[in-house]
């Protein structure tokens, strides 16, 4: 944590001025920056369940298309 104290006859934007310098300086604002979008690898589980998703959708497609239900040739993702 970056602590500024106020100086003797020091106005506030310059003691802003300061505070700002100090924050650059220690690498906190980089650091937020950084870890503001992260996000967390899915678990084992859940990248299992997503696959069984994709080979069941995936499959009930191949069913409608022997069925004559569903064009082969069409895009249907819109």
């Amino acid at each position: 944590m970056v602590e500024v104290q106020k100086k003797d006859h020091e106005t506030a934007s310059s003691l802003v001025r300061r505070f700002s310098r100090r924050i650059q300086q220690s690498g906190i604002l980089l650091r937020s920056r950084k870890l503001r979008f992260y996000n967390r690898k899915p678990s084992k589980t859940q990248r299992r369940d997503a696959a069984m998703r994709r080979i069941k959708k995936q499959s009930e497609y191949d069913r409608l298309v022997k069925l004559g239900k569903i064009d082969e040739k069409e895009d249907h993702r819109r």
